[in-house]
């Protein structure tokens, strides 16, 4: 036995503030789309993480980045630059429509700066007037107080005094929500392309078409966080680029490091102009081993082989998940793309992901929820398709399980 085992869960309770409550699994090796607890059992990893561990657990290339990373630089500041991060920016605006990065840590972050961009942009073009932020029920757009407020769910927003103010959230997807909304006081619209903690959702295309036209109309920014959709969950390297609707501001972080906490923020010149020196901050931003890493992932995940792969995977998913559902009859529908998919609950279900998730646990299988009524699935982008067929054989006993009572 490893000291490892002196560790419990229940020192959890003692040590740790009690705004989570994790499973009693304590995992501590994994490699590839697999993991092991203490006691060695095995599991499946069908969650990445919550859609991070976008090669999986332990990928040479990363591990190799990290290793070789570790024993040069680790970290500056900003009052100097570093290579990793040099390179790391060129090859986002290299891949994308943006000319400009700015580093983060957390998906949070780079939304946070995001925000304080669209409203310090419209305040030096247009004036204090222009500071209304539209986003939409539902959203997700982390944790911060401003994040927060901009994201559609009260649950994560109430109960911490008065909120940052002129936020207006609308029905996704509704146009004429929208249209009968915005206005010249409008300064930034910000979505995710396909909700993820909001239920699996994915943007109409012409809802995303309206969206960028209004925008244009009104002298709005158009901000996509693709914190959850980014770096190739999709199919696409980003989830933008499935459509002609190109956005203003784009963020990025989850699979962007593989596991290691990094996060981006892209934007235009002419945007990235108002950020000017002083103006927002990041002790860690840019931090040489994150930058190192995130690299190594781009490499890897920026290439026709596993963008592909993403969609040929999806397609697995799909079958398996329709002959449980044909068996078991609880799924109404599977939604998403690529390997951000969510089985909806039918009525007879309804409210008892949690159950689902805590049987599939049992039967060494790793899943999500996204929200009370969908079973979330978002692994590796390159989960071997044998772990594909192995944990939907579990999934099925865990369904199978929570049937039976």
């Amino acid at each position: 036995m490893s000291v490892n085992n002196q560790l419990t869960r229940a020192q959890f309770d003692q040590v740790m503030v009690p705004n989570y409550a994790p499973s009693a699994v304590i995992p501590v090796r994994g490699e590839g789309s697999r993991v092991w607890d203490q006691e060695g059992k095995e599991y499946i990893d069908f969650a990445g993480g919550i859609a991070v561990n976008c090669l999986g657990h332990c990928h040479p290339a990363l591990v190799e980045a990290l290793k070789a990373q570790g024993e040069k630089l680790w970290h500056l500041s900003n009052v100097m630059t570093n290579e990793p991060a040099l390179a790391l920016a060129t090859k986002l605006v290299n891949a994308t429509f943006a000319d400009k990065v700015y580093f983060a840590n957390s998906g949070a972050e780079a939304n946070e700066a995001a925000l304080k961009l669209a409203r310090r942009y419209a305040l030096e073009k247009y004036g204090a007037e222009k500071d209304q932020i539209i986003a939409f029920d539902q959203a997700f757009h982390g944790r911060t107080f401003f994040t927060v407020s901009v994201g559609g769910q009260a649950a994560y927003s109430d109960g911490f005094g008065p909120k940052p103010q002129s936020i207006t959230h609308l029905p996704y997807n509704d146009i004429a929500a929208l249209e009968a909304e915005i206005s010249d006081k409008t300064c930034a619209i910000m979505l995710e392309p396909l909700q993820g903690e909001g239920g699996i959702i994915d943007a109409d295309i012409e809802f995303l078409k309206a969206v960028r036209a209004l925008a244009d109309k009104h002298n709005a920014l158009v901000i996509f966080d693709e914190v959850q959709t980014g770096v190739g969950r999709l199919g696409k390297l980003y989830a933008y680029m499935r459509s002609d609707v190109v956005p203003d501001i784009l963020t990025t972080a989850k699979s962007l490091g593989g596991g290691f906490p990094i996060a981006a923020m892209l934007t235009t010149n002419e945007i990235a102009e108002h950020l000017k020196v002083g103006t927002h901050g990041s002790t860690y931003g840019g931090n040489p081993l994150a930058c190192a890493i995130g690299n190594a992932v781009l490499d890897v995940v920026n290439t026709p082989e596993v963008l592909d792969g993403v969609k040929q995977r999806e397609q697995l998913f799909r079958e398996g998940l329709n002959e449980i559902n044909e068996k078991y009859h609880v799924f109404e529908t599977v939604r998403g793309q690529g390997l951000l998919l969510g089985a909806v609950l039918n009525e007879q279900y309804k409210g008892r992901a949690k159950e689902f998730l805590a049987a599939s646990v049992d039967e060494g299988l790793m899943t999500l929820v996204a929200g009370a009524n969908v079973v979330r699935f978002a692994p590796s982008l390159v989960i071997p398709e044998a772990d594909i067929a192995e944990g939907l054989v579990r999934f099925e006993r865990a369904v199978a399980k929570v049937i039976a009572g």
